[in-house]
């Protein structure tokens, strides 16, 4: 028994264990990577990355070499809400962005901010039908091109899904899902209860003058401690396992660091705004819409997924427990995309997108077969400088009149 290596790997597990404690902001390293905020709205805002001024980038334990190429359709990385964007740029050798980045891509990542009791109100209509928008014209503005990849993780692939079919946006060339559900039914045992109570609860909406749509959504508003204390849930020995390893390791920094940043990820979770909690048990759990491939986000607005007709890889995580891989695996049956993939890559629901053999499994994959289809198409109109809500459903609204009028002539 070496003595001596015991006594200094004793005084560094007392220091970092006091350290840990007293500072712990000292073990956080998210969000290194360089980068400009391009917009700033509210709760919105978009951030574009810089390319990697150095020969090559870590990548887990190796050096991965930059590459010298440089795709010309830009990639927008959408998040859910409760997890905090970080994820995305979680450690200098576990950045999806700086990946991305060293791959060629020119990489934008929209934030939705952490809403508050005053931001209750905030629906799936307001986060796809306005603000991804918004980030989306950001984008096109600063990039100077008008198509662009959307690369959504969790709800953020949902969000993807569902400005896509809203808009009808001929631009979005590529749209990426990673552990996003689409068939709530097949989500386990929340999915299967979702089944059963779906068609007792239309019989009773007959009969009862209430609705869970006359719930003011302030009361409906999910606190970020409880998301995290739930997502743990879904993998309690994990959780103790994890904490086990953790006090085994406390002598070293490195890997303190490494944990004390993902706990920050894991325990620091925003809220969920009462109106996202509503359309989501109403129409994404209960009715199971986003599986019907029709969502609606209001009175006369729907979200139609079979009109999604440009490229799509949906990516599901092989032993995740949240999104089952037959839940994102149904994306590949509500769109009308002629090139479409579903990867299964090992991890859970958080290991798929940020865990340790991400790097060479799912971001790889989604890289690699975005590499084809990021070379812009000849230009056919003007690089959009605002919103295209009015454009892109101007140009939806006169297709959908030359189908009616196709429909008529063959009856």
């Amino acid at each position: 028994m070496n003595l001596p290596l015991l006594g200094e790997r004793a005084v560094d597990w007392v220091a970092n264990a006091v350290e840990r404690r007293l500072r712990s902001d000292n073990f956080i390293v998210a969000n290194q990577t360089p980068h400009a905020v391009i917009l700033q709205r509210g709760l919105l805002s978009v951030r574009a990355y810089d390319r990697p001024q150095t020969p090559t980038v870590p990548v887990g334990g190796r050096a991965m070499p930059v590459s010298p190429r440089c795709h010309g359709v830009p990639i927008l990385l959408v998040p859910p809400l409760a997890a905090n964007s970080l994820n995305f740029d979680l450690l200098p050798n576990r950045s999806l962005v700086r990946y991305l980045s060293a791959q060629g891509y020119r990489v934008y990542l929209a934030d939705w901010g952490d809403p508050d009791d005053d931001h209750s109100h905030l629906g799936l209509a307001d986060y796809t039908t306005r603000m991804l928008p918004e980030a989306i014209a950001a984008v096109r503005q600063h990039s100077s091109e008008s198509e662009l990849t959307l690369m959504g993780y969790c709800m953020g692939g949902l969000f993807c899904l569902i400005y896509g079919g809203w808009s009808h946006d001929p631009d979005v060339r590529n749209i990426v899902t990673i552990a996003s559900p689409i068939d709530y039914y097949q989500m386990g045992v929340a999915g299967r209860l979702a089944k059963l109570m779906h068609h007792p609860l239309r019989l009773a909406a007959r009969y009862v003058p209430f609705s869970l749509d006359d719930i003011d959504p302030r009361w409906l508003r999910i606190p970020g401690w409880a998301s995290a204390t739930v997502f743990k849930l879904t993998n309690p020995l994990g959780v103790v396992q994890s904490y086990v390893d953790l006090l085994m390791n406390l002598w070293d920094r490195d890997y303190v660091t490494e944990y004390q940043t993902q706990a920050k990820w894991f325990n620091d979770m925003h809220d969920y705004p009462g109106g996202i909690v509503q359309d989501f048990v109403i129409r994404v759990g209960l009715a199971n819409q986003m599986a019907r491939g029709r969502l609606r986000l209001g009175k006369d607005e729907h979200a139609l997924f079979d009109r999604i007709d440009c490229a799509l890889l949906a990516i599901a995580g092989k032993t995740d427990r949240i999104v089952t891989t037959a839940a994102a695996r149904r994306v590949l049956d509500i769109v009308a995309s002629q090139d479409k993939d579903f990867m299964i890559c090992p991890g859970g629901h958080a290991g798929v997108f940020a865990g340790r053999e991400a790097p060479d499994t799912t971001w790889a994959f989604a890289a690699d077969w975005l590499s084809s289809r990021s070379t812009p198409r000849p230009r056919r109109r003007p690089v959009a400088k605002a919103t295209p809500q009015a454009a892109v459903r101007k140009k939806s609204t006169s297709s959908a009149r030359k189908r009616r009028g196709a429909s008529k002539g063959m009856a």
